[in-house]
């Protein structure tokens, strides 16, 4: 892909900020996104608004224009599909460009599947461009990949808490109080831009960003 966007990150304050609740479907009905290699519009249905994501070969991005973190808790809604190798989705953080950055992602047709092998593979940490989810599979299996428990339905909603610490990163999954997965960084970013992510193939659904950070 084309790199189309480079963010500059300013010093964040220190200690606790409040909780920056984000409407997605007001934040890209206003013009505040940047897609790159996707299709995107807003939704409202039922209980849900926010941003819908078009399938499409490659990873995408959805860029929050006036988003940047550092350290804290990103959650997020998000609603994939149960077809083989066809709902990546999740988010990115720490953004330089359209190819740098690191993200959390789910493969929802994993999370129930029979084969005790894929159900390990439904929650992943990859950082881009040094650790993409092949070479962490490669090189250090089981490492940066893990079941999510408890199990979602793969085609309903669920719920993501990402906490990123300075050194490492929990992923929590609905109410679980214990970490679906828990990772060490693999780049020494401190910050950046915030984006939707999806991969190869793939589109989705994203509702109720909330990012809260801590310095």
């Amino acid at each position: 892909m084309k790199k189309l966007f480079v963010l500059i990150t300013c010093c964040l304050p220190l200690a606790w900020a409040a909780a920056q609740v984000t409407d997605l479907k007001q934040v890209y009905d206003k013009g505040a996104t940047q897609v790159v290699n996707r299709t995107a519009g807003s939704f409202s249905e039922n209980t849900k608004a926010g941003i819908r994501i078009g399938e499409a070969a490659g990873e995408g991005l959805v860029l929050l224009k006036d988003k940047t973190f550092s350290n804290g808790t990103i959650e997020v809604d998000l609603k994939g599909q149960d077809v083989f190798q066809k709902s990546f989705l999740g988010i990115a953080f720490h953004v330089a460009n359209d190819s740098t950055y690191d993200a959390v992602y789910f493969r929802p047709f994993n999370f129930r599947a029979a084969d005790s092998v894929r159900r390990i593979h439904a929650v992943q940490y990859i950082s881009h461009p040094q650790f993409p989810w092949q070479r962490l599979r490669e090189e250090r299996n089981a490492q940066y990949e893990k079941a999510v428990r408890p199990v979602p339905d793969s085609n309903e909603w669920f719920h993501a808490r990402i906490e990123v610490g300075e050194k490492d990163i929990r992923v929590f999954v609905n109410d679980a109080q214990a970490p679906s997965l828990q990772v060490q960084k693999l780049n020494s970013r401190t910050g950046g831009g915030v984006a939707l992510w999806t991969g190869d193939g793939s589109g989705g659904s994203f509702a109720n960003l909330v990012v809260k950070e801590v310095k």
